[in-house]
């Protein structure tokens, strides 16, 4: 089990296309040892903008995310008092139906919730809700049809069960409707520069030995709109070539690798090979040219950006955690999501949430 967290720790990351959004990513847990029973993480822009969790530890991030906080106290009070207590116990309850519905009486369990909303220039503002169990899809909310979706053809009986509860429905819809726009349009003003900032990233070539593979390696970049390949000659290359994932930095930049095999290129050869980044927003490029093999410094035997890859999935512990099965869904998810319209009303208890 540890050992397909930490592979998905490496690999966590949750990107969005779209200009701003907001999401928030909840978690409840059983069987975890040392993990909060619930944990909520706040996101903007995919920026890790607030966190909280059951055992009574908050962290908001930046200033202008602060502000926002500050002048919002139902968002506040999200992150205080029902994170706290009124969300765990309603997120046990919840968690225990599931788990006796599958007949599960002990071993770890994850229910996971992503809420929020995003705004594109081209199709504007849409809301969503999807829910999440031991990392497969599990059911979404249709806020049209005012409707539960189901992902897991055998969650039928809490499907019914949700659905015949009509006063949950509307409470969902009313909170899903009445802040998430508010709130992005709201830390989209606060944090304008903030987002709208571009930050070229720090570009190396690592290479644990000379016929191992060369890693090129970008850090420091935001947003994470970016590219990062190999090319020979100019052109750039597909085969022997494999991309990582961008991954998010603890500090809110983003860092990326794309690696080359180069067992068969030749000496002479080597000058013909570069790799070239590209940053949304930035019309110069980064070029790093493939010279010559170079070593990777290494700690306890350990080469160094393997230590630095373990080092910051454990600083991102808490973010990652809560999107184990969204990175795993992601496309598919995409093409099940109903997103409507966000729509400004008046304010009502996440109490209601579930």
């Amino acid at each position: 089990m540890m050992k397909s967290l930490f592979l998905l720790l490496l690999l966590c990351h949750v990107s969005s296309p779209v200009k701003h959004s907001l999401k928030f990513l909840y978690t409840g847990s059983s069987g975890i040892q040392n993990l909060p029973e619930l944990v909520i993480v706040a996101l903007v822009d995919d920026v890790q903008a607030g966190y909280c969790n059951s055992n009574k530890t908050i962290e908001i991030h930046q200033e202008v995310w602060k502000k926002l906080f500050k002048d919002k106290p139902v968002l506040m009070e999200l992150f205080t008092q029902q994170c706290f207590d009124t969300l765990p116990k309603l997120f046990k309850s919840t968690l225990d139906k599931i788990m006796q519905h599958f007949n599960q009486t002990e071993g770890v369990h994850i229910l996971q919730v992503m809420e929020g909303c995003e705004l594109d220039e081209q199709t504007g503002e849409t809301v969503f809700s999807q829910y999440g169990y031991d990392g497969e899809d599990f059911m979404s909310f249709d806020l049209k049809m005012r409707t539960w979706i189901l992902l897991k053809p055998e969650a039928d009986v809490i499907q019914q069960e949700w659905e015949a509860d009509k006063a949950r429905i509307e409470n969902h819809v009313y909170f899903l409707t009445q802040n998430y726009s508010e709130w992005l349009r709201k830390a989209g003003n606060y944090g304008e520069n903030f987002l709208l900032r571009t930050v070229p990233p720090s570009v190396s070539l690592l290479q644990k030995s000379p016929s191992s593979p060369v890693s090129c390696h970008a850090t420091g970049f935001y947003p994470d709109r970016a590219t990062m390949f190999w090319r020979k000659d100019g052109q750039e290359l597909h085969e022997d070539v494999d991309h990582g994932e961008i991954l998010p930095n603890h500090d809110g930049t983003f860092q990326m690798r794309v690696d080359l095999n180069i067992s068969s290129v030749k000496h002479e050869d080597w000058s013909r090979y570069d790799c070239v980044f590209q940053l949304y927003g930035v019309k110069d490029t980064i070029t790093k040219l493939y010279e010559a093999p170079i070593n990777v410094v290494c700690v306890s035997g350990r080469p160094f950006n393997h230590i630095i890859g373990v080092a910051v999935a454990l600083m991102l512990l808490p973010v990652c955690i809560t999107a184990l099965f969204w990175r795993k869904k992601k496309k598919n998810i995409g093409s099940q999501w109903r997103l409507e319209d966000c729509s400004d009303v008046s304010l009502k208890s996440k109490q209601q949430f579930f």
